[in-house]
């Protein structure tokens, strides 16, 4: 397999997207795993909904909308101070734990890294630098440039375009199962991350491999390159 980079999703695949959470437990206690179960889920409902409609906004913007609701449906008082806390945070998310090494090592193997995400631009720099990923990529691309959420086709052309090669040269790597999917059919060679043991989808795809983190990315990525 001959792979010239790897192109990775950010929000639940490189960041933490359930580790808000805990600040949300903070403004609404007892009710913080349930409030960022909701919210996430709402947020890429308004992704899809926004693309088949071509009625396209920011992500940052999708993402307040997304809150906003989800504390509404779930009777919490979203005050303005707790919106911007929370959205802050969304700013700043966790990177998980094993990231900053595997990335190191896939970059010193050879390998260019980029970001592929629904985050416009500001997102995407705003959390690589809290995260201090910035000298990892060499790409952060972000489906604001043709106003389209992923699964759009459009937006997985951006890492071909980026890197002048067929999506079957280019690994694509995300948590979110539909994201696997969607770059699948687009054409990639995929990764899921499975953190969460989830079953596949049904959708007549399989991922290329599967691992639990990113370390069973990195070990793939080897055999891979050793075979």
């Amino acid at each position: 397999m001959n792979l010239h980079a790897i192109v990775f999703d950010a929000y639940g695949t490189l960041f933490d997207v359930y580790a808000i959470g805990a600040r949300a437990d903070q403004l609404f206690p007892g009710r913080g795993a349930e409030l960022a179960l909701h919210w996430r889920d709402k947020q890429i409902e308004y992704t899809r909904l926004r693309t088949m409609c071509s009625m396209y906004k920011p992500f940052w913007e999708v993402t307040q909308d997304a809150l906003v609701f989800c504390c509404r449906k779930l009777g919490l008082e979203l005050t303005l101070d707790a919106r911007s806390a929370l959205m802050g945070e969304y700013a700043k998310l966790q990177p998980f734990p094993e990231n900053l090494d595997v990335l190191t090592q896939l970059q010193n193997m050879g390998l260019k890294l980029a970001i592929l995400s629904n985050g416009n631009p500001q997102m995407l720099d705003t959390v690589v630098e809290a995260a201090g990923m910035q000298s990892l990529f060499s790409h952060l691309l972000s489906v604001d440039s043709v106003k389209k959420f992923k699964t759009a086709p459009e937006a997985y052309q951006l890492g071909t375009d980026v890197f002048g090669h067929p999506a079957r040269n280019l690994l694509f790597v995300s948590s979110n199962c539909w994201d696997v999917c969607g770059a699948s059919w687009f054409g990639y060679t995929t990764f899921w991350v499975n953190r969460a043991g989830a079953p596949l989808e049904e959708l007549g795809v399989t991922p290329t491999a599967t691992g639990a983190s990113l370390t069973d990315l990195l070990a793939w990525v080897k055999q891979q390159q050793a075979s």
